[in-house]
């Protein structure tokens, strides 16, 4: 594991960046890089390099890496064949270039040659004094750098996740739902073969990483099994690292040897690695995603114990069951906090957790039952169900043939100010009181554009797509929070 910053220094925020291979083809490695830096607000210094010096998206190319302005540039993207790689790597470091992303393919992952030409490649580096990632690898981002050294979409909002992995399609669709969803990303790197850094080297950076507040991992194979423990470890002494894993079964397995060349470890060794490191392993990539959104934007639970609020009563009866295969316990409602409900809630109300509002809410309830779940000391979290429904009776009407007319217009609008409102409250609460207030609709798949899913969005939060994934992850945060409690 290197826990040194320099080099993830020149690879996140680099002065300059030369696109080595930039190609006038838009289908092109070369062609894409380049436009990715150039398109999504990078600052520093961006140069790139064509045989035939044609200008591409502006940029004025080098026919050699020998007209580079030496000391401007800390990170070079290789886009150039395999075998002319050595060389490239050289007269990069003539120019003191020290860290190099090799998007090329063609080693370890193509056969026992390639394997060859890669630890070549390795060796190289190493006496060149340069830092190299991948080969075989997708790109690297830095959203506090702007910087999308990527040859896939999309660049994602700047947030608290930190993505590291052994695939670059992964990081893509870790980055999709961090676009969907807005809770974003610090940095995120495909490792590739990793050849010279692995997840391992890049864990040790995003633990002391001011930038990223939990790590999110994807990996076929560990090489180095007791340095990716003592990785593993580091960091979540420090943050919460969510751990997916490829290659767990025999299919899975030859499909990692072909994608990365990554030799898949024992499941259960794995499992019992993670568990003992204080990392949360997760089954999907879904899973994944939910749960390092939520260690992100929810302060971590002092309990086990957790009220379920709806607007109506099936939502909760769902919930009710699915904390059932949980450590979490759907806490008996205490007399003064049951009291406290019944001059809120009209009498029909469930008088129980969860507590069903049997929809008998008028425009003030739900805000001041979040408010008086947040004070109380016998809750340790509170998952909120049914908001957005107003405003999903909303679009009908504003889309129906009788908009605006008939009080429609005044009444779209207070349900979107309404359902707005009721997310508002969940994360002033949550801020307020120190526990998670986890949000939970269908609409944040069937309606992103629904008021509610978009307030949950606003005040930078994470909108669950159903109750079950709310306390998946919940879940996870409170098994997290008891590691850190016997740690402590």
């Amino acid at each position: 594991m290197t826990t040194g910053t320099d080099r993830f220094e020149r690879l996140f925020n680099p002065r300059g960046v030369v696109v080595v291979g930039a190609s006038t083809h838009p289908g092109k490695f070369g062609f894409v890089a380049l436009h990715n830096i150039l398109a999504n607000g990078y600052e520093g210094k961006v140069f790139a390099t064509n045989r035939e010096g044609a200008e591409i998206l502006g940029i004025t190319t080098l026919t050699s890496l020998a007209d580079l302005p030496a000391g401007e540039v800390d990170l070079a993207f290789v886009c150039t064949p395999a075998a002319s790689n050595p060389e490239v790597l050289g007269e990069l470091a003539e120019r003191g270039v020290t860290a190099a992303f090799i998007a090329s393919a063609g080693y370890g992952e193509a056969g026992e040659e390639g394997r060859q030409a890669q630890d070549a490649l390795v060796a190289t580096a190493v006496e060149l004094g340069m830092t190299i990632v991948g080969p075989n690898g997708q790109g690297l981002v830095s959203t506090p750098a702007s910087l999308c050294a990527q040859i896939v979409a999309p660049f994602p909002p700047s947030g608290r996740i930190g993505i590291v992995s052994q695939s670059g399609n992964l990081v893509s669709s870790f980055m999709n739902y961090a676009v969907a969803s807005g809770v974003g990303v610090s940095r995120a790197i495909s490792v590739g073969n990793a050849a010279m850094l692995g997840v391992a080297d890049v864990l040790g950076y995003l633990a002391d990483d001011p930038e990223t507040s939990v790590a999110l991992v994807y990996v076929e194979g560990i090489e180095d099994g007791r340095d990716f423990f003592d990785a593993l470890r580091y960091t979540c002494e420090r943050m919460p690292v969510v751990v997916v894993k490829g290659g767990a079964t025999a299919g899975g397995s030859r499909a990692a040897a072909s994608h990365t060349g990554s030799m898949a470890t024992d499941d259960r060794v794995f499992d019992g690695m993670c568990r003992q490191a204080g990392a949360t392993r997760v089954a999907t990539i879904e899973e994944a995603f939910d749960t390092a959104a939520c260690f992100a934007t929810q302060p971590l639970p002092a309990g086990p114990k957790v009220v379920v609020m709806t607007t109506v009563g099936g939502w909760g009866v769902m919930t009710a069951d699915a904390m059932a295969a949980t450590s979490l316990e759907l806490v008996g409602l205490p007399a003064d906090l049951r009291e406290g409900l019944d001059g809120l809630l009209p009498p029909r109300w469930s008088r129980n957790n969860p507590i069903d509002l049997a929809g008998g809410e008028t425009k003030d309830t739900i805000p001041a039952v979040l408010d008086l779940l947040a004070d109380h000391p016998a809750v340790d979290s509170v998952i909120v169900l049914g908001v957005g429904i107003q405003a999903n009776q909303g679009r009908m009407e504003r889309d129906g043939p009788f908009f605006p007319d008939w009080g429609l217009e005044r009444i779209v609008g207070f349900h979107d100010r309404q359902d707005r409102r009721y997310a508002e409250a969940a994360a002033r609460c949550s801020a307020a009181a120190g526990k998670p207030f986890l949000v939970a609709t269908e609409l944040a798949v069937a309606d992103p554009d629904n008021a509610a899913v978009e307030g949950v969005r606003d005040v930078g939060q994470y909108c669950f797509a159903s109750s079950q994934r709310a306390v998946q992850s919940l879940a996870h945060l409170w098994a997290y929070a008891r590691w850190r409690q016997r740690r402590a």
